[in-house]
């Protein structure tokens, strides 16, 4: 059985998918994954079949309205919708048009939950089975506020029910003009809002999460499952670079502190508070690059720049990693058993901020746009010396590290689209 993986987004929405088409190539599946052509040695290096999707979306977000964005616009769902509808006017019908290509030969297909609006669409012209699998929690629940939502407290089950509609409803006029695009490209009649929602309700979805963190919501459908993470280890020929060993052996445990791509309108600002505040704290750091404004001279002997390292090998050398909280760092930080310090952007990132706290598994985030010096100092502190949370957070990982995520969706997906024979 060929089944094509559609994603689109940053490395945190590629990676999980990754890790399950691997898992399902294993299980005798024949995987391809269509995803922007700027993943194509990322997905390569792993020996999946990639399927190039025109549109580099990394360069979009580097761009001054995908900057602004990062830096503003995640904060207001409602003016979230024109810039959107800016960040993917030049890229998304060239991207659906190579997706539908990408399908041609498929039994089956897996949609990143985010964009399941196109990826039902060409399963409908196709008349091909589809599934959704989602980093980061799409359907409404009585049981938490929806990601996105700009009130992460949960203030009951029908607030929690009615802001997962509402961004829903967002995320549809998001992408409303292009789904409808290529539905009259395919031959399709036009979706609405309300099909939009029925269509994601109706569709087998897996909730790439430890359900130690997100526990199966008791109003989600019976097709809606919670799989476990859904992880992707380093390659074994992966080695540290030169002094990061040394390094790491020449004193305490480092604080990581990296912000994967966010990095906002000011880079050189971001880079001064992050060394002042382990200046404050008295802590080593680990900061890994993305980091446009760092220059040589302001580098003390107890700061290491890294240019990349797998997170599964970086994270448990760490005292606390420090990051933006999107959904596959902070399962990283999660699996590794040391607290996380959440700095939220945009979208879904003050979600895992607020989740991680609630478990005493980090201080409080801190919003990028409060983010100082001596607050960072205050939380990093904290993570290290909070004997309490140290404990819950690495009795977390344990449990997290005992679970096999990516072999639950593999069931699943045998469940939904049968023997891969």
């Amino acid at each position: 059985m060929k089944i094509t993986i559609f994603a689109a987004g940053s490395q945190g929405d590629i990676q999980p998918c990754v890790a399950l088409g691997k898992g399902l190539q294993r299980a005798g599946y024949q995987v391809s994954l269509a995803a922007p052509e700027d993943f194509a040695e990322f997905v390569q290096r792993h020996a999946l079949e990639f399927r190039p999707l025109r549109g580099d979306v990394q360069k979009i977000m580097a761009s001054d309205t995908g900057r602004e964005f990062m830096q503003t616009g995640g904060q207001n769902p409602l003016t979230s919708i024109r810039t959107m509808r800016v960040l993917l006017a030049p890229v998304i019908r060239e991207m659906t048009a190579d997706a539908y290509t990408a399908c041609q030969d498929a039994d089956g297909l897996i949609c990143l939950g985010v964009v399941s609006a196109f990826g039902k669409s060409i399963a409908e012209a196709l008349q091909i089975p589809m599934l959704n699998i989602e980093p980061t929690p799409l359907l409404p629940s009585r049981s938490f506020p929806a990601p996105s939502w700009p009130i992460q407290r949960n203030l009951g089950g029908l607030h929690n029910t009615l802001s997962g509609r509402a961004m829903l409803q967002v995320v549809w006029y998001w992408y409303q003009p292009f789904v409808n695009d290529l539905r009259r490209r395919l031959g399709l009649p036009p979706f609405s809002g309300s099909r939009f929602y029925r269509a994601l309700r109706d569709t087998p979805l897996i909730g790439a999460y430890s359900p130690g963190i997100i526990p199966q919501p008791p109003d989600w459908p019976e097709h809606a499952h919670v799989s476990g993470y859904l992880f992707l280890d380093s390659l074994a020929d992966w080695q540290p670079p030169a002094g990061l060993t040394e390094f790491l052996e020449a004193g305490e445990p480092p604080v990581y502190i990296g912000f994967g791509s966010m990095s906002g309108q000011s880079p050189e600002v971001l880079a001064e508070l992050v060394i002042n505040a382990l200046a404050q704290s008295g802590q080593r750091g680990v900061l890994l690059t993305g980091w446009g404004g760092l220059r040589p001279e302001m580098l003390a002997d107890n700061i290491f720049v890294l240019n990349s390292a797998p997170h599964n090998w970086l994270f448990p050398r760490m005292a606390a990693v420090v990051h933006h909280g999107g959904a596959g760092t902070t399962a990283e930080g999660l699996r590794a058993g040391v607290p996380s310090i959440i700095v939220p952007f945009i979208l879904d990132q003050p979600f895992w901020g607020a989740r991680v706290q609630s478990m005493g598994l980090g201080p409080a985030p801190i919003p990028q746009k409060n983010l100082t010096a001596e607050s960072l100092a205050a939380a990093i502190t904290s993570a290290v010396t909070d004997t309490a949370m140290r404990e819950r957070a690495r009795l977390t990982g344990e449990a997290i590290r005992a679970e096999d995520g990516v072999g639950s969706a593999v069931k699943l997906v045998q469940r939904y689209f049968g023997d891969p024979h």
